[in-house]
């Protein structure tokens, strides 16, 4: 069958790494998402083990319509029994980019009126809408009058890993974070360090990454447990496969943050989901930070500017380009911001860029490369502290 794994802009070639390494087969990047073959094991596997998937679809059927009752008609028209009865539940979720169609409620509305009303016809029942845990959660992608309806295998989103809580602030994205580490090209072989932490997100990616840990692992339920053809037996052999195969990291995992609140989170994260044995964590300014180990990789998802004064955040980025070049010699640092005016006062030339958006903020990634014998200058320490 052909699944499609949604994700994040410029993550897709990430993605499809990730699909290669489940062996998956026919792997065709798409925008913001990544197609490809796999039979009923891999669709369980890509579930549990891709860290920069938000969903994958399952697509049922294609079909072109330009208002209301060419969309009611082709839906009706397609034989949904196979995949769901009158006395099971449905939702429909809609992703609209359509001058024909301007809502994505109302489209989900029609859709969900075409097939309740085909099972009416013909059993004089009807399915019910649960918004919750339906038996089947049906993905309506619209790209001006090209429609896509396919079944989500995943439920709740992929990126909702489990260790977060309701107190968390607004962090980054957990597949964005992913992403980040793995463009980052760690694999736990390397220190890992977050010197701006907030809560966690980045240093729990990393973690889970060295450790070899499936980042769906404490996942209770994916939507394909609720399809008729759900094979408990076949779940429960991968599931124990990707226990057996965690690890302890070979090397440490550091994060810090000068708010002991953003700490305190993290650390609560790191404990639930049985981590915080694997990482140090501490409450520091980042001008205190002291890279622990030799050729590490250090991440940063500092401040773009948005409750910051302009010459604030210009001092905090100097403070980012100086430290980075007095104690971080030999290591990998990599930064992500939306603010390119900001990135420049780092002074130092990026070796790589790629563009990432957190949330609706278009960001450069960009890596430095950190030699022996950078240009230093004085610190302006006020800036953090």
């Amino acid at each position: 069958m052909k699944l499609v794994a949604k994700t994040l802009h410029g993550l897709e070639a990430v993605l499809a790494g990730e699909l290669e390494a489940l062996e998956a087969k026919n792997i065709q990047i798409l925008k913001r998402a990544v197609s490809f073959d796999a039979n009923k094991e891999l669709l369980y596997k890509s579930n549990l083990h891709l860290r920069t998937a938000l969903r994958i679809l399952q697509p049922l059927t294609s079909f072109s319509a330009r208002n209301e009752d060419e969309l009611y008609k082709a839906v009706n028209k397609y034989d949904w029994s196979p995949y769901l009865s009158a006395d099971q539940t449905l939702a429909i979720d809609s992703v609209v980019y359509s001058r024909f169609f301007t809502h994505s409620k109302y489209v989900s509305l029609r859709v969900k009126d075409a097939i309740c009303d085909q099972f009416r016809a013909k059993t004089g029942k009807r399915p019910s809408v649960d918004l919750q845990r339906p038996n089947l959660l049906i993905n309506v992608h619209v790209a001006e009058d090209k429609f896509t309806l396919s079944m989500d295998s995943s439920g709740e989103p992929l990126n909702r890993r489990g260790y977060r809580t309701k107190e968390h602030p607004a962090p980054i994205n957990e597949a964005l974070a992913a992403g980040m580490v793995l463009l980052a090209g760690y694999d736990g072989s390397r220190p890992f360090l977050d010197p701006m932490c907030g809560s966690g997100t980045i240093v729990m990616e990393a973690t889970m990454i060295a450790a070899k840990m499936a980042p769906n692992i404490k996942r209770e339920e994916f939507g394909f447990m609720r399809w008729g053809n759900f094979d408990i037996n076949l779940w429960n052999k991968i599931l124990e496969e990707a226990h057996k195969q965690i690890i302890t990291p070979p090397e440490r995992i550091n994060g810090s943050d000068i708010a002991l609140a953003a700490i305190d989170v993290s650390r609560h994260s790191a404990l639930d989901f049985g981590l915080k044995k694997y990482i140090d964590f501490a409450v520091a300014s980042f001008s205190d930070v002291r890279p622990m180990g030799r050729n590490g990789i250090v991440v940063l998802n500092p401040p773009y500017d948005e409750r910051m004064k302009s010459k604030d955040i210009v001092a905090l980025y100097t403070l980012i380009g100086d430290q980075l070049k007095r104690k971080f010699s030999g290591w990998d640092a990599w930064i992500i911001s939306s603010n390119l005016e900001a990135l420049k006062v780092i002074s130092l030339k990026p070796a790589e860029r790629h563009t990432l958006f957190n949330g609706s903020l278009e960001c450069r990634y960009q890596k430095f490369d950190l030699y022996d014998g950078s240009k230093k200058r004085p610190v302006a320490k006020s800036a953090i502290e």
